[in-house]
């Protein structure tokens, strides 16, 4: 189940290669699933996995021009302030049993995946669905709605911290409609954000002196950041709206299985 797992290490690069998000949707439920680590300890691994792999991701569409510094500023540092203090504050201060039935306990590891499925359908319709934004790459002026971006930046660190989900199907949506941004450059500018709070998200669960297997962890995004190299060549060559579906509707069927699989197995 190892080797599976780190095989499909390389998809979870490929989806955010592909379509600049999908890789935390796919990374929490291999760990939990496949490699049988615990739902936090998989969240904090989630956020290096995707943050150091979305950073090379990021920097490729940099140097291409295909990413903005100045809004990875404005909406990357509340977010950056939120996911930071979630996973170093917020988190551990969530009782290990949150409800008690006779028959049921909700504790805080099914909590978290089921928030976590939340998560994976909100992801998967915003794949199927059309995008909201223009299909043309063509750089323009950006503007920007500073109160509505800042809030979202909060909003999708502390969802972040929780899940270690990086949030690129909120962040792109919010750059297309808030800074009405084209989406090529949305992608781009969407890795950048989710690598710097992601990683520093990471940093937050370090103060917790949770006992971390670094080799797992290294092998794994190392296999990850080789997939975002394929994903690249592949998304130049196969029509990205048809790819971007289909992920979509795998990932709306995982959502439901973890939630079937935690309320009822």
């Amino acid at each position: 189940m190892i080797m599976l797992g780190y095989f499909l290490a390389i998809l979870v690069g490929v989806s955010l290669g592909l379509i600049g998000s999908g890789g935390s949707i796919l990374t929490v439920p291999i760990l939990v699933y496949i490699m049988g680590i615990n739902p936090v300890l998989a969240t904090a691994y989630s956020l290096f996995i995707v943050g150091s792999t979305s950073l090379i991701g990021g920097i490729q569409n940099l140097k291409n021009k295909n990413a903005d510094i100045k809004t990875v500023l404005i909406f990357g540092l509340p977010s950056i302030f939120a996911v930071y203090l979630t996973r170093a504050y917020l988190l551990p201060a969530i009782p290990e049993e949150l409800w008690t039935l006779p028959s049921f306990a909700l504790t805080k590891n099914i909590a978290l995946m089921l928030l976590f499925a939340v998560v994976m359908i909100g992801s998967s319709l915003s794949m199927i669905l059309p995008s909201p934004g223009k299909k043309s790459s063509k750089r323009e002026i950006l503007s920007y709605n500073y109160p509505l971006i800042l809030t979202e930046g909060l909003l999708v660190g502390v969802l972040t911290g929780l899940v270690g989900a990086g949030g690129g199907f909120l962040i792109i949506p919010a750059l297309v409609i808030l800074a009405k941004m084209p989406m090529k450059l949305a992608i781009g500018t969407s890795l950048l954000i989710i690598a710097i709070k992601s990683l520093l998200g990471f940093a937050g669960d370090l103060q917790t002196n949770q006992a971390i297997d670094w080799k797992t962890l290294l092998i794994f995004t190392f296999l990850s950041i080789i997939g975002i190299f394929f994903g690249g060549l592949i998304s130049q060559k196969v029509e990205g709206d048809k790819l971007k579906k289909g992920f979509g509707f795998f990932v709306l069927l995982m959502g439901i299985y973890i939630i079937a699989k935690e309320l009822f197995f």
